[in-house]
C-alpha cells in the first residue's frame, strides 16, 4: 500500500473518531443533573455511537431554536415549560417530530441515522421513556456542564 493511501486512510479514520462524542458517560454525570422543577418537563436528546453517518451532525432545533447538535454517541437535555413542541433536524431534507410536554414529564428523542438519496439523514423519533432511559446509558454527555 502506498504512503499516500495510508495517509488518506489515517486521515479518514481520525475524522470519523473525532466525530463521536467524547464527554463523560451518563452514569458519570446523571447524579449532577438538577432535579426537574414541578412546573417544567425535561426533553432528552440522544444518538447512538455508530459510525454510520458519523460525519452528519445537524443542529437540533426545538420550536425553531437551536438547543444542541446531533453528535454520534452523545446526549443532552433541556427543561421546558409544558406545551406543544416540535423537534426538527435538517440534512438534505427536514425531518421533525411533534409532541406535547406535561409538567414533570420526561420525553426522549432518539436521533436515528438513515440513508438518503445523496447523503445520510438524521431524523428525530419520540421513543417510550423506558426505551430512552435504557438506550441513553451508553451515550456521552455533550450538553452544558451541570452546575
Amino acid at each position: 500500500m502506498s504512503k499516500t493511501i495510508r495517509s488518506m486512510l489515517a486521515a479518514v479514520s481520525l475524522a470519523l473518531l473525532s466525530a463521536c462524542a467524547s464527554g463523560p458517560k451518563y452514569s458519570e454525570v446523571a447524579s449532577t443533573f438538577p432535579q426537574l422543577a414541578a412546573s417544567h418537563g425535561r426533553i432528552w436528546f440522544y444518538r447512538s455511537g455508530t459510525m454510520f453517518g458519523a460525519g452528519i451532525q445537524p443542529d437540533v432545533m426545538l420550536n425553531g431554536a437551536k438547543v444542541g447538535d446531533s453528535v454520534p454517541g452523545g446526549f443532552f437535555y433541556v427543561d421546558r415549560a409544558p406545551g406543544n413542541y416540535e423537534v426538527l433536524l435538517a440534512t438534505e431534507v427536514e425531518r421533525k417530530v411533534s409532541f406535547t410536554l406535561e409538567p414533570r414529564q420526561e420525553r426522549y428523542i432518539r436521533m436515528t441515522v438513515g440513508l438518503g438519496v445523496i447523503v445520510y439523514r438524521v431524523f428525530p423519533e419520540l421513543v417510550d421513556p423506558a426505551a430512552g432511559r435504557a438506550e441513553i446509558i451508553e451515550a456521552s454527555y455533550v450538553g452544558a456542564r451541570p452546575k
